[in-house]
């Protein structure tokens, strides 16, 4: 662990803020460049709205999740990059906002992403069936009900855990783990039938009891993903008391645990559907290993999966924080591939299709995203000094105070 001495004349500002900026502006025209795009081909602007809007919020519920998740195991890792989770999770407000035009967009009918939302929708037999569940009011609905419920879990975990920045009252640890146990289950099920509506449902005729839960997955692995990213660009600051390479191991460790989560779903999902033989849902495969589709698949497997589990079995990464931050980056970049995988198909079954759309919304939505970010983690103490639980290292707290 590094000594006071060598952090004490580096202790400054969350480094969020020396991006936050930059990442305003980069957002802002790439969302301009994309508005421009939107006017001459709406049917891809949304789609890569969709796709940018599905990644930047599933960060921040990752957050939320592994949040909670602390509360409830405790752990040192959890103080160390807690105020990133907390922040994370705020975005969530700024998902809300961003994402009123897809969900609206639904429910007056000025998109056609969903299949089952057209108006000749209900002249195919299953959609039919299905219309009681698929339609539009129920569908917006349910998308206010989910960002309610997330909303909600974030607004009374940030709010009690700013109380015990100032009064440092030990009844808000355990008011805090008794809320997010239940909380974790909310968030479970919202989560889950907000994958099955905004993902699974663009193609109306597949589905899968195992989608909710790898996509849980997949939040979690981009949180943690993200905070070993923002521990290495943080090491200047206060945090460097408590950033030794028993934290890095343990960050590490558990993105390689949820790595495995999620090719454990990925590939039981699969396993199960094609040894079952079931016609209705290999389809759903079968497209997505055909005309180019076949290469994302493998790069996943390869990028998301083996390169990720093999280096973090090996200390040298899980212990230098500049290595971990590289395979951090990774990880974050196929989260990305992955739901372009898992959502493009559905629009273009025909081949591989990259539209320069889905690169400027991403960015464009990222960089509001950022900067939202970077103003929330900016607004306490980086430290969460407050928490009984998290023993303080000698000279820390007058540090902190100052950063």
């Amino acid at each position: 662990m590094q000594s006071s001495s060598t952090t004490t004349t580096d202790a400054r500002p969350p480094r969020a803020r020396a991006w936050r900026l930059p990442a305003l502006l980069a957002g802002a025209v790439a969302l301009v460049a994309s508005g421009i795009g939107a006017a001459f081909e709406p049917d891809a602007f949304f789609q890569a709205y969709l796709l940018a809007l599905l990644y930047w919020s599933g960060i921040g519920l990752g957050c939320l999740s592994v949040l909670m998740l602390h509360h409830v195991a405790g752990g040192r890792w959890g103080f160390a990059i807690r105020r990133f989770l907390e922040a994370g999770a705020e975005t969530l407000w700024l998902a809300f906002l961003l994402s009123v035009p897809i969900w609206l967009g639904v429910l007056l009918g000025f998109h056609d992403l969903y299949p089952w939302a057209r108006e000749d929708a209900n002249a195919d037999p299953l959609i039919a069936h299905k219309e009681p569940y698929l339609n539009r009011p129920s569908f917006a609905a349910r998308s206010v009900i989910y960002f309610g419920a997330w909303l909600a879990l974030t607004f009374f975990l940030t709010r009690w855990s700013r109380s015990q920045d100032r009064v440092g009252d030990s009844d808000l640890a355990h008011r805090l783990r008794l809320f997010s146990g239940p909380g974790l289950i909310v968030y479970a099920l919202a989560t889950t039938f907000a994958s099955i509506d905004w993902v699974m449902t663009l193609e109306p005729h597949w589905f899968s009891t195992i989608y909710g839960l790898h996509y849980i997955v997949g939040h979690a692995l981009a949180a943690f993903a993200f905070a070993a990213i923002l521990l290495r660009d943080h090491a200047r600051t206060p945090l460097a008391h408590i950033q030794d390479q028993q934290l890095l191991r343990d960050i590490g460790n558990l993105c390689l645990t949820f790595v495995l989560l999620w090719g454990y779903m990925a590939f039981s999902q699969l396993l199960i559907i094609w040894a079952g033989n079931l016609p209705h849902k290999v389809e759903w495969y079968v497209s997505r290993n055909e005309g180019g589709w076949r290469i994302v698949a493998i790069f996943l497997a390869l990028l998301h999966l083996a390169v990720p589990f093999f280096a973090l079995l090996t200390s040298a990464v899980k212990t230098d924080g500049q290595r971990l931050a590289v395979l951090a980056g990774l990880i974050l970049i196929m989260r990305w591939v992955d739901l372009w995988w898992l959502a493009a198909p559905a629009f273009h079954s025909d081949g591989l299709h990259l539209h320069w759309l889905d690169i400027t919304t991403t960015i464009g939505v990222g960089g509001l995203w950022l900067a939202f970010f970077s103003w929330r983690l900016a607004s306490r103490p980086i430290l969460p000094l407050g928490d009984a639980r998290f023993a303080v290292p000698e000279g820390l707290r007058a540090e902190t105070a100052r950063a």
